[in-house]
């Protein structure tokens, strides 16, 4: 062990001293005892494995009816359903999601869900082998957000037909550009001279829910679908924009993805989107005061003083996690009450430093070096080139900030770092080395670190420092190189990205191990991809589900009751190169519905057999 990892160690046992000894960390709390289940262990099946005091049910797959008013066709399992179809059915790719409770019934409620992105070998009959107007169109009506309603009778959840509330959201359905960076001249393009209107919301990953009842849905890898110029600048590639794209080929048919003729439309996209799913007439609002990066999530939680508080991590290596705290207090009477809160306020960006303690550093055009000399012209080219204002603020790159869960009873904080086989590696710049808060070279496990903000026995989420911690370092005992063997206190795990703390104070940790990893080398040992429950408190960590062939574990959604707890399977039978086989689409998987047929998406609602509490 080398002295800078002793000096990890030291300052994160004096982080645990610290925060344990003023009793800062919360029991589990609720009924029944913590991972009271039985552990499921790894698995390679081709199914979702749950444990045996549980059953797990298959509730809406990509294809399936949205439940609206103007019905829907059902899903060809030959993939030939036209994108007008496709608007009325499920996306693919589902990722993030939140359930929310309709008159106060935990078994009858809407569940806003994320359709990532597409697998177009499997969207389509013949893949891309011919391209087309239409496939860019059925592609565009598979991405966005679904609002289903969903109702439980005898222990079986259903969506229900016919619900006034069910729509779909997708790459093409008009929304409004609100907060500072509405109207700005680099938000302006010739279809919207306004600079207010935008096209659609893609790739959308993690999300949240507000305290106010609305659900904000997080655009990540937009770059990924526009063409640049052949030698892009040095602001498309801070976002990772480059010529032709990655390969979804919108821009052939659809120009506003043509970054060289439309270079202002990639600017309206980055953003963290509010959806009002009780509303469907009420158009979906990118809120830009939160920041344009790749947003994974948007948790949202409250201020001593009654403040909204959004942590958001930007999921890439060596980026950064934001806090955007509001200037305005929490109000009554839902979003109607609140209806521009996310619009005024500060956004902060993360700089941890050594000994567990760290800062929350404003990007306010005029502070921290974010002025007209170094590019910054005003506040709304502070958010818009919001990931060179935190370059230049000073922030800690991380390790891939994934999702991020609040504590319901102490206030704490946990995020996931995925992981970054880059850390550390010769040639790297400055803070891309090994720190106190990435303590790993080739860190292809992830970690998860825990914070309490302010003062360690109460704690203001609108603190300007905080106290920080790992919660654990990914990896297995049995790995060949120590710095993939981690400290986890239970079952193993790698590649850490959904989480969230349920009402009772467990942890639940989803992993996204990359099909091209799953199974090797340092993987070999763990199986497919997995969800775990820990205890805060002790660390001890239990494997509760093991997810079919190819799959990601994303999207955790609790009813209030916590009796049901509905969780995401994502691109089951994907490939190591992340596109199917159209000639081969079940050559992977053929989850959920077996018998040769393709794998779909699909979330899943899970309960105990005897209807007790999940997580005991």
């Amino acid at each position: 062990m080398d002295g800078s990892r002793r000096h990890v160690l030291k300052c994160s046992s004096a982080a645990v001293a610290l925060l344990i000894g003023s009793h800062a960390w919360g029991a589990s709390g609720g009924k029944g005892k913590p991972l009271g289940f039985t552990g499921v262990p790894v698995s390679v099946a081709d199914a979702v494995v749950v444990p045996p005091e549980y059953e797990a049910q298959v509730l809406y797959r990509w294809g399936d009816p949205v439940g609206s008013a103007a019905g829907a066709p059902a899903f060809r399992a030959d993939a030939s359903n036209s994108w007008q179809e496709q608007a009325l059915q499920s996306g693919m790719h589902h990722d993030g999601m939140e359930y929310f409770p309709l008159d106060k019934n935990p078994r009858h409620g809407l569940l806003a869900v994320n359709h990532e992105y597409t697998d177009d070998g499997l969207l389509h009959p013949d893949g891309m082998k011919t391209w087309s107007a239409d496939k860019v169109r059925k592609a565009q009506a598979a991405h966005g957000v679904s609002v289903i309603e969903i109702a439980e009778r005898q222990g079986q959840w259903r969506v229900v037909p016919q619900s006034r509330y069910a729509r779909r959201i997708t790459a093409t359905t008009p929304m409004v550009l609100a907060g500072p960076a509405a109207g700005h001249a680099l938000l302006k393009t010739d279809a919207d001279a306004s600079g207010t209107r935008v096209q659609g919301t893609i790739n959308n990953c993690a999300a949240g829910q507000t305290p106010w009842g609305t659900y904000l849905t997080c655009e990540e890898n937009w770059n990924g679908y526009f063409s640049a110029r052949e030698k892009p600048g040095a602001d498309e590639q801070r976002y990772g924009l480059r010529h032709g794209g990655w390969g979804y080929r919108w821009h052939e048919h659809d120009e506003r993805f043509d970054a060289a003729r439309h270079p202002n439309e990639p600017h309206r996209f980055g953003w963290v989107v509010e959806i009002d799913p009780f509303d469907p007439a009420q158009a979906p609002v990118k809120r830009t005061a939160l920041g344009r990066i790749k947003h994974e999530g948007a948790t949202t939680t409250l201020s001593r003083d009654g403040r909204a508080v959004v942590y958001m991590g930007d999921d890439e290596r060596f980026e950064y996690i934001y806090k955007f705290v509001s200037r305005d207090k929490v109000r009554p009477g839902g979003y109607r009450a609140n209806r521009e809160l996310l619009d005024h306020g500060t956004l902060y960006v993360a700089r941890f430093d050594a000994q567990g303690y760290g800062r929350w550093l404003p990007l306010v055009h005029g502070d921290n070096g974010l002025t007209a000399d170094r590019g910054f012209a005003s506040q709304a080219e502070v958010l818009i080139r919001c990931r060179q204002a935190a370059d230049v603020a000073g922030a800690t790159k991380m390790d891939r900030p994934e999702w991020i869960a609040v504590h319901p009873q102490t206030g704490e904080v946990f995020v996931t770092l995925t992981n970054n086989s880059q850390r550390g590696q010769p040639g790297r710049a400055q803070g891309e080395t090994v720190s106190d808060a990435n303590p790993r070279a080739d860190n292809i496990m992830g970690h998860i670190i825990r914070w309490r903000e302010g003062d360690a026995q109460a704690g203001d989420a609108a603190a300007l420092e905080f106290r920080w911690m790992h919660f654990a370092l990914a990896g297995d005992p049995q790995a060949d190189k120590p710095e993939h063997r981690g400290n986890i206190r239970g079952d193993i795990y790698g590649s850490p990205d959904g989480l969230k703390v349920d009402a009772g104070g467990l942890l639940w940790i989803q992993t996204d191990v990359s099909t091209s990893t799953l199974l090797q080398g340092a993987y070999r040992n763990m199986g497919n991809n997995m969800m775990l429950c820990a205890d805060p408190l002790t660390g001890e960590t239990k494997r509760f589900l093991t997810g079919p062939s190819g799959c990601e574990i994303t999207g955790i959604a609790f009813t209030p009751d916590r009796r049901t707890v509905f969780i995401n399977i994502q691109h089951p039978g994907e490939t190591a190169s992340e596109r199917s086989d159209p000639a081969k689409p079940a050559a992977v998987s053929t989850w959920p519905d077996g018998q040769g047929s393709r794998p779909r998406s699909a979330t899943v609602a899970i309960r105990r057999k005897d209807g007790g509490l999940v997580g005991t």
